[in-house]
């Protein structure tokens, strides 16, 4: 897996970084790669979206240089900022187990896993 440390990046960055990686993942022309970033406030909208859980105005956005995107997952509203690592893995999940319930799990795991190392409680919620 290739690793790829961006440092502060903006939010369209690496939304177009991660799109062309998944499609050359995808036809073979690169390698699984986890990207760690952090980003400028910036909030972004999934498919299942309920805007009403959009707190800040467009007013208030603009007053802490926020940016908003629609994005093509799913999920609702979702918030990154400075000092927030965020994590987006482009896997071809071919080369592990074609099941996405069973990646999202092996993640999930992986991540408390890793907060019990650092002495944090991480639990999943049913």
């Amino acid at each position: 897996m290739h690793l790829l440390q961006l440092g502060l990046t903006p939010y369209r960055v690496a939304w177009d970084l991660q799109r062309d990686l998944f499609a050359r993942v995808a036809a073979g022309e690169a390698t699984d790669t986890l990207i760690l970033v952090e980003h400028p406030h910036v909030y972004t909208y999934g498919r299942a979206t309920d805007m009403a859980n959009m707190l800040l105005t467009p007013e208030r956005m603009a007053a802490i240089g926020a940016e908003s995107y629609e994005i093509e997952r799913g999920g609702d509203v979702t918030y990154h900022g400075p000092g927030q690592l965020v994590g987006y893995p482009i896997l071809n999940l071919e080369h592990f187990r074609t099941d996405l319930g069973w990646y999202l799990r092996a993640l999930e795991e992986s991540i408390i896993r890793l907060l019990t190392s650092y002495g944090l409680e991480g639990f999943r919620i049913a």
